[in-house]
């Protein structure tokens, strides 16, 4: 099962860590965890490239974190809680390969 947990401070989200594999499919043609994967790295590269924060991010097989320095967490919330909808989405479509959670 894909994990995601969403850091919040207050209403506000300040990163993410998501972790595991959906196991929806054999490697390579896992819709779910590709699902996931393309969301986060979008996020991401649109936090990092775009935005041009500097987050503090950690891949690993299987895991990516992300969270973002409080000074600059007005300019990334709505992207995050864009990617929080989307995985809900996901959660709702797949409840036995992927689950969200939040931590304040």
């Amino acid at each position: 099962m894909t994990k995601a947990t969403f850091y919040f401070d207050s209403d506000v989200p300040y990163g993410f860590l998501i972790t595991g594999h959906s196991g929806f499919a054999e490697e390579g043609e896992d819709i779910v965890c590709a699902s996931v994967s393309s969301a986060a790295y979008m996020v991401a590269n649109t936090i990092t490239e775009v935005l041009k924060v500097n987050a503090k991010i950690e891949v690993s097989d299987g895991r990516m974190k992300l969270t973002v320095k409080k000074e600059q967490r007005h300019i990334t919330k709505d992207i995050l809680l864009g990617l929080k909808i989307h995985l809900d989405g996901l959660q709702e479509q797949y409840p036995d390969f992927v689950e969200t959670l939040m931590e304040v």
